[in-house]
């Protein structure tokens, strides 16, 4: 398989997807499904070219930033790549925030343009005309004084000429989930997106043109901006998306009314969908008839490690597997991946084609096969840096190398197996221990619906494992089912490794992309 793509010399990431289905049979094929609402390939392109017009009439220039507060829908991609379009550059954003949230991306970024969904008004106005460098704000729906109705940014249709951008000039922002402190942005230049599809969308997944992609993930994270904005253009293939929460019942329902092929989602949702599933076969509350997932080709698993037993309980339910993999926003998707029949549960999988990764020590130098180390990584998809963040660049970012803050560990047949975060390992008996694999060895117990495991300081200052539960419905905590819970982590894995406290939760803190925070769980427990 092929790793190399030259790129010309003046290069439009906008004007290359965007063409790539014009002109052929695909061009009024369906682009994306959102409700009842439904956008062609030759729609998308007209309605992206209006976007860039309006965009230049509010004086956007090359490099300018246009931030989107939006959610998921057919008036997501046309603002997007309208804004690449011109030159400018596209900065998405998290719609599950606050205000105070909003104030630092706007102040960090210096975006000109705003545009934002109506439902998200109320929490900008207030900051709105404090920003001396936010000239104009787009709004999508009913807009108020001072405001630009999107529908008005589009009016002015007719063909538009690219900006002649250079492959190595910014075209787009992912801000970091902030989970270990402010939010970060990684600058992703035009030729990153031609990378991320041709090595893992085309060549692990296997994208075809009657391919119907769904993504739980939204667009404002890098993984959902793969899954529904630009690896189903390079397929020409359909993409669902769906604006709201994505709960377990919702999921299902959007699943068995489009029928995709290829659904996209994180572990914790996984989880949810299996216990959502599982409590509707023992009778709580079923649907009239239990969903079918039979259109699934295979689903993806991406955010954090997906555990053997959630893969187990998927296949054994569904028939179909779940493709675990790493990715990251720095490097714009999944470069460490299970492969379509090639699944070793458990595993994040082999490195994607045309990426490279190592394990290292606290020193820099190459672990045995086997033993933990901290997870490397280089490809051509990778952020050029952090915006505004010199030394996070510089401790991030090594030369080619990127250190991704992960410690894994590789076996024998060249599959990686995720042992935690560097500040979520612990250390027990002059043993390390990674929380995934006793987090693992929870969930194989009946009762356990999620659980996060933490090291908690004892009595005699030393460090052992804590582990936060949360039930199925119709368990009950008590101390005999606490100590049950050890008992069976101690049967699967070594002693030492197992918890000595069990702590009930009725819910676990978590990221916006849906991965748990540990340190939250640790801070809490060093405040008691």
């Amino acid at each position: 398989m092929s790793t190399t793509i030259d790129l010309p010399s003046h290069f439009n990431v906008a004007e290359h997807f965007l063409n790539l289905n014009l002109g052929g049979e695909r061009e009024d094929h369906p682009y994306l499904i959102c409700g009842d609402d439904r956008l062609t390939y030759r729609e998308l392109y007209e309605a992206s070219e209006r976007v860039g017009r309006g965009l230049l009439r509010l004086g956007v220039e090359p490099e300018n930033r246009v931030m989107l507060l939006m959610s998921d829908s057919t008036r997501f991609p046309p603002c997007f790549w309208g804004a690449v379009l011109i030159g400018a550059i596209a900065v998405p954003v998290n719609t599950l925030l606050k205000r105070e949230d909003y104030r630092y991306f706007l102040e960090d970024s210096r975006a000109k343009v705003l545009i934002v969904d109506e439902v998200y008004w109320p929490e900008i106005e207030p900051i709105a005309r404090e920003l001396p460098r936010l000239s104009h704000i787009v709004v999508s729906g009913a807009a108020a004084a001072g405001t630009v109705p999107l529908e008005e940014l589009m009016a002015e249709g007719g063909p538009l000429e690219a900006e002649p951008m250079s492959a190595d000039d910014a075209a787009f922002w992912n801000y970091t989930s902030g989970s270990t402190g402010a939010p970060k942005a990684a600058v992703h230049l035009h030729r990153d997106m031609v990378y991320a599809t041709e090595l893992y969308a085309n060549q692990v997944l296997g994208l075809r043109p009657d391919d119907i992609t769904f993504s739980a993930a939204k667009y404002f994270f890098a993984y959902g901006l793969g899954n529904s904005l630009y690896f189903p253009m390079a397929a020409g293939c359909t993409a669902v998306v769906y604006g709201a929460r994505p709960t377990p019942e919702a999921m299902f329902e959007q699943i068995e009314r489009y029928r995709p092929t290829v659904f996209y989602g994180v572990p914790t949702l996984y989880n949810a969908m299996l216990n959502t599933y599982e409590a509707w076969q023992a009778g709580e509350n079923p649907p009239a008839g239990l969903p079918k997932l039979d259109s699934l080709r295979f689903a993806v698993s991406a955010g954090e490690a997906l555990p053997a037993e959630t893969f187990q309980r998927w296949k054994r339910l569904f028939g179909t597997e779940l493709l675990d993999g790493i990715g990251s926003t720095e490097m714009l998707h999944i470069f460490i991946s299970n492969r379509p029949g090639h699944v070793k549960p458990g595993s994040s999988g082999k490195p994607v084609p045309g990426y490279e990764t190592r394990l290292v020590d606290e020193h820099g130098e190459p672990v045995p096969t086997g033993e933990a180390g901290m997870l490397l990584v280089k490809g051509e998809s990778a952020a050029a840096y952090y915006w505004n963040k010199h030394q996070k660049t510089k401790s991030t970012m090594l030369g080619e190398w990127l250190a991704t803050g992960d410690r894994y560990i590789l076996d024998e047949e060249g599959y990686y197996w995720y042992q935690g975060r560097s500040d979520d390992m612990m250390k027990v008996s002059g043993s390390w221990v990674s929380p995934v694999e006793v987090e693992s060895a929870l969930l194989g117990h009946d009762a356990v619906a999620e659980c996060a495991v933490v090291g908690h300081v004892d009595d005699a200052g030393l460090t052992k494992p804590k582990a936060f539960v949360v039930l199925k419905p119709g368990q009950e905590e008590s101390e005999e089912l606490a100590g049950a819970l050890i008992a069976h982590v101690k049967a699967q894995i070594a002693g030492f490794k197992s918890p000595h406290w069990i702590e009930f939760a009725s819910d676990l803190p978590k990221t916006a992309t849906g991965k748990i925070r540990r340190f939250a769980l640790r801070e809490g427990i060093s405040s008691e």
